[in-house]
């Protein structure tokens, strides 16, 4: 069985999401895509797992997870001057990561792509938020998802808590998979620190560390 067959039983996916023309992609990109990939989102389309984990998925209104917008171009300079500045080392040369997800916790999820020319042979690395921390998956973003939902894989940079309404999917609003992207309201990478402090301003009881309530998430992009 593929990851992706064992994934679809494990999270059932969206009864029929729309096709995506990867050819048009690809060129706009000017880089081929994992084929796990694009099987992913053909059978899954744009949206999250456990309200948490977010797919990047081309023109999306989300900036943040639009995997052709300036996203992953804007990550991977900020990575660039940690790197140089010697504030934060990696394990991992900037220049060779793509974002390809976010958290709601802050986290990205990158693929390595070496071999520029060989995409399926990518893996998938994931960097704590607000941390020096990094985890890497041997294997593609799949096999990554069937990993961490089936609960195989425990990446210390995640929440221990994130399956603790089992796993399952939710697909985006149709207003966030609209082909005219717009900035996210922040115009920024969401900080969970500013996030934090904002809710406990407004008297919500925060934890320090840990996975943030989807919904307060929401509630302080709709302030800002």
């Amino acid at each position: 069985m593929t990851s992706l067959a064992a994934l679809t039983r494990l999270v059932p996916p969206p009864a029929s999401p729309l096709a995506t023309d990867w050819n048009a992609v690809e060129t706009l990109l000017q880089m081929p895509l994992p084929t796990d990939y694009k099987q992913l989102v053909d059978t899954y389309g744009p949206g999250s797992f456990c309200d948490f984990l977010h797919l990047s998925t081309p023109h999306r209104n989300r900036e943040a997870v639009d995997l052709t917008g300036p996203m992953p171009a804007r990550l991977r300079g900020q990575l660039l001057k940690d790197r140089d500045s010697g504030t934060s080392p990696m394990p991992h040369r900037p220049e060779d990561l793509f974002a390809v997800g976010a958290t709601d916790n802050g986290n990205h999820l990158f693929w390595i792509t070496t071999p520029r020319a060989e995409p399926d042979a990518w893996p998938l690395t994931v960097n704590e938020a607000e941390g020096r921390t990094w985890y890497t998956h041997d294997g593609n973003l799949t096999s990554f998802l069937l990993a961490l939902l089936s609960g195989h894989e425990h990446p210390p940079v995640l929440p221990r808590d994130l399956l603790s309404r089992s796993a399952f999917f939710t697909p985006a609003p149709t207003a966030d998979t609209d082909s005219r992207p717009t900035p996210h309201p922040s115009g920024s990478i969401t900080s969970t620190a500013a996030i934090r402090e904002w809710a406990r301003a407004q008297g919500y009881d925060v934890p320090d560390r840990g996975r943030i309530p989807a919904s307060l998430v929401q509630a302080w992009e709709q302030s800002h």
